[in-house]
């Protein structure tokens, strides 16, 4: 009898390297937000891949950046967290932007606390070949990283090499997931992310990071259309003009895109039903941070 295999690899990066989109190459299906903004990813989402007789569960975290409010402590805080408690971390470098002071810092929590990582080099396909040596150079001259893997998340390449060796070096162990399961985020949660990613693909600036989306009601209908009801809080009276937009149009916008995206991954119609609120405080709210898995008292 074959022995199955199964752990945890933490996916660490500085923000908008291209954790979220790697997590979602080697699943081969959307379960973590992206966009160009930095800092998208909140929570800590768990994507699960079977290679061959090995579970390998992704933990796409918040990128760890240096904190200025509690929301940014606990997001950090996360990362870390899992990070320490994961069989295997990645380390993913951005190539082009090579190494900036967030990855530095990361590198170097990383050695004082005794802690190894894989370096997942991304984004090769942006960078000359030329230039980048010098960066791999250096990268390796730190005692941390065992292994190194060049890769472009959002084509694909150098993925699969990846995956075989996440299955090579896991530990024998029971599944912990069903083995059909690409996730373990609640589509109550889940729906909320990608509304609140259509919010940051549309909103300009600040405002994006100033806003949460709730979940309200989550049902899904006798002929399998599914009716969700949720709420987006925003901070101020004028960003929720703006998130509302003239005579309604940019809330349509986000809708119309959310409601889109949700119809084609759940596979069923989706009936989106959005409202606008105003919570001075969100940022600062114990249930909201119970509810992405976050510390509130960091």
């Amino acid at each position: 009898m074959t022995e199955t295999k199964c752990g945890f690899v933490a996916v660490l990066g500085a923000s908008n390297v291209g954790k979220s989109t790697l997590v979602n190459s080697l699943v081969g299906a959307k379960i973590s937000i992206v966009s160009p903004k930095v800092q998208t990813t909140r929570s800590r989402v768990r994507g699960i891949v079977m290679e061959e007789n090995t579970q390998i569960i992704l933990v796409d975290v918040p990128g760890i950046f240096k904190p200025k409010r509690r929301l940014d402590r606990a997001m950090v805080m996360t990362a870390w967290t899992e990070a320490k408690d994961a069989d295997i971390r990645l380390l993913l470098i951005d190539a082009k932007r090579g190494l900036d002071a967030d990855s530095q810092s990361i590198i170097d929590t990383l050695i004082k606390e005794k802690q190894k990582a894989v370096l997942v080099i991304n984004k090769i396909d942006l960078i000359d070949k030329k230039k980048l040596l010098p960066l791999v150079e250096k990268l390796k001259s730190f005692p941390v990283f065992t292994d190194t893997f060049f890769i472009s998340a959002a084509k694909g390449d150098g993925t699969k090499e990846l995956l075989s060796y996440l299955s090579q070096n896991l530990p024998e162990g029971a599944f912990m997931f069903d083995p059909d399961d690409l996730s373990d985020l609640p589509n109550r949660l889940f729906a909320a992310e990608i509304t609140r990613e259509k919010l940051f693909l549309n909103l300009q600036q600040e405002l994006p990071y100033s806003v949460a989306v709730e979940t309200n009601a989550f049902e899904t209908k006798d002929n399998g259309d599914i009716r969700i009801e949720q709420t987006i809080y925003v901070e101020r009276q004028g960003q929720k003009a703006i998130v509302i937009g003239k005579k309604g149009q940019m809330l349509k916008k986000i809708g119309e895109a959310a409601r889109y995206e949700l119809t084609r991954i759940f596979e069923h119609p989706v009936h989106l039903f959005l409202f606008v609120k105003v919570k001075e405080n969100w940022v600062n709210d114990p249930d909201r941070y119970q509810e992405w898995g976050l510390d509130f008292n960091v």
